[in-house]
């Protein structure tokens, strides 16, 4: 897949495209990209994704933005994995905000992308204003030449595929409401940090990964680690000692023993145990640990 971004340079082939945020990249996602990837071989065109960094609610309202699912290093693998050819990241700034919404069709999408053939959801707006919409395109494509398509919903199990849905199950604790709606289990990636070394203290020496932003839930988890094993982590802001300001991914692995200082590591959230708390003292804090770690070698215990 080639990922281009920045300034946009003409393509050389046309394309079959779809836009959007695409946070999580869940089945409906999945749904919309792999209906581009089959129109794209159908049509003998680049498959292709737009899509935006800083997300747009980001840019406009930063405070009240949703909280991500994935960074976007961990979209971009995702969006890979359904076989899109082409992703190009626009950066969401006060000039991209700035155009029309013809501008932005005929520099961006015709000019730039060459798209031949565009799918949305008949709810996508765009443009200075959010002027753009549905019946925008339509008439652009009678002009320029491009075929346009609306996506319907997806649904699975009866339920509306969304990343609002992702991220209202994920805050409520239900990781396997949001495993079926993502199609994998929730996943937060990061680089391994030095950090006060509390936990080693404590007996149980944890990975801690710094999140640039506030993830969409918090708490204590049973966790895989690609290619390292099982263990417990936290999520939080640590409210016995030491608080942090960013909340701060602590993951305790059962058999590992070695550094991991400036790895990149995949963390797994299978099962929530219980939600942060402060306590009293260090000691009861390492009862706590112990108790979390109990319980989650009990549930791969019961599950393998």
């Amino acid at each position: 897949m080639v990922v281009t971004h920045g300034s946009l340079q003409r393509a050389r082939g046309r394309c079959a495209l779809t836009i959007g945020s695409f946070d999580g990249v869940h089945r409906g996602h999945r749904a919309l990209i792999e209906r581009v990837t089959a129109k794209a071989r159908e049509l003998d065109l680049t498959s292709c994704v737009l899509t935006f960094e800083p997300h747009p609610r980001e840019f406009f309202a930063a405070d009240s933005a949703p909280a991500r699912l994935t960074r976007l290093r961990d979209k971009l693998a995702l969006i890979a994995q359904s076989g899109v050819q082409r992703v190009h990241i626009a950066r969401f700034d006060a000039r991209f905000a700035a155009l029309s919404a013809e501008r932005f069709i005929k520099e961006v999408l015709v000019d730039g992308l060459r798209m031949q053939w565009l799918l949305i959801g008949r709810d996508f707006r765009f443009g200075e204003r959010r002027a753009g919409d549905y019946a925008a395109l339509e008439a652009a494509g009678a002009r320029y030449g491009f075929a346009l398509e609306a996506m319907p919903d997806v649904l699975f199990e009866g339920e509306r595929v969304s990343s609002s849905a992702v991220r209202a199950a994920l805050a409520a604790g239900d990781l396997r409401s949001a495993e079926r709606l993502l199609g994998h289990p929730y996943t937060i990636s990061g680089r391994v940090a030095h950090g006060a070394k509390l936990g080693r203290g404590l007996g149980f020496p944890t990975a801690n990964i710094v999140l640039r932003r506030a993830p969409p839930l918090s708490g204590i988890f049973v966790v895989e680690v690609d290619g390292l094993g099982r263990g417990v982590a936290s999520l939080g802001r640590r409210p016995t000692i030491n608080p942090v300001p960013v909340p701060l991914l602590e993951v305790h692995l059962f058999d590992w023993d070695g550094e991991l200082y400036g790895e990149h590591l995949r963390v797994r959230f299978l099962e929530k145990l219980r939600d942060e708390r402060k306590y009293e003292d260090l000691e009861a804090l390492r009862a706590a640990i112990a108790r979390d770690a109990r319980q989650a070698r009990e549930y791969f215990a019961r599950y393998g």
